[in-house]
């Protein structure tokens, strides 16, 4: 009997095409408020995870499949997600104060790449125009970290994390996407934003990281985090994997790179060099069309 396939590029339809709106302006302001805080990476990772677990879990409550027996091994790999999402985090941060807010998002967006080189090591067939996709999305990578590598070794080292977290992202919305088949998104999100904000603290513990005393715009700053990237961007965007596909929603977080450009534009004056900008449109063209032209059936 033939294994039944799913196809990973259909777009969006219905009440996910708002959700997914939402969830791009919400993620991208991410990058700029990170690059204004002053709070410790770990610090900031904890109190934003820790926010989106309250919110989220009088919702997992009511569902009634948290301390739901029969969900341990669910609940198992929500949490090990959220062990992941804490190391996307972590590299996304940092990327976030050694380069730019524009590439490092950029570099960050590499992230359906991930998940389509994914899909095919499960058995699907990557047609060539992605393959050229992928080749001229890479030449766009070379090109940003180049620009950056002339100006300082700190903003190369920050571009090879905004990489590494775009693998991250990858893997952690593989994981949701196969656990939300059975577990409602409150109970996910839950568990894995309570697993992150655990992760994050053990590692501000370790590396002595105040959690408290910081100046009220600092938390204001954590407050738009919480409200913006977790909740809008991070919540919305895993309700949707129930139904769309984590390459298309992959792709779609590829916005999130113009729109957190456009921000540090104008409030952090981050004006983006001549090299950066045709290596991101050439970034995210590329991988658009790596997706897009991806028409073949993947299990």
């Amino acid at each position: 009997m033939k294994a039944k396939t799913h196809d990973h590029t259909a777009l969006p339809q219905g009440r996910d095409i708002p959700f997914l709106l939402a969830g791009i302006f919400g993620i991208g302001s991410s990058g700029p408020l990170i690059a204004k805080s002053i709070m410790p990476i770990s610090t900031l990772v904890f109190w934003r995870n820790l926010g989106g677990a309250l919110i989220m879990a009088p919702f997992a409550i009511r569902s009634g499949q948290l301390f739901d027996r029969k969900n341990r091994r669910l609940v198992a790999i929500s949490a090990l997600a959220g062990v992941v999402l804490a190391g996307h985090f972590l590299a996304f941060f940092a990327a976030m104060r050694f380069t730019s807010v524009a590439a490092g998002t950029a570099l960050a967006a590499l992230q359906p790449i991930f998940a389509a080189l994914y899909m095919k090591y499960r058995g699907a067939q990557i047609s060539s125009q992605s393959l050229g996709g992928m080749a001229l999305a890479f030449a766009s990578l070379l090109l940003i970290t180049g620009v950056d590598f002339s100006l300082s070794t700190r903003a190369f080292v920050g571009d090879l994390l905004g990489i590494l977290c775009g693998a991250l992202s990858a893997a952690y919305m593989i994981m949701g996407s196969r656990v939300q088949k059975s577990l409602a998104t409150s109970t996910y999100t839950t568990i894995c934003f309570s697993s992150c904000a655990l992760t994050a603290l053990v590692g501000g513990l370790l590396t002595n990281s105040p959690l408290f005393h910081f100046q009220a715009r600092q938390w204001l700053y954590l407050l738009g985090l919480i409200i913006g990237a977790q909740f809008l961007g991070h919540t919305l965007f895993n309700m949707t994997l129930k139904r769309v596909s984590p390459v298309v929603v992959s792709l779609i977080v590829f916005f999130e790179v113009p729109v957190s450009a456009i921000i540090a534009w104008f409030w952090l004056h981050q004006k983006p060099s001549v090299g950066t900008i045709p290596g991101i449109v050439g970034l995210l063209i590329g991988c658009a069309i790596f997706v897009l032209r991806n028409k073949a059936p993947i299990d």
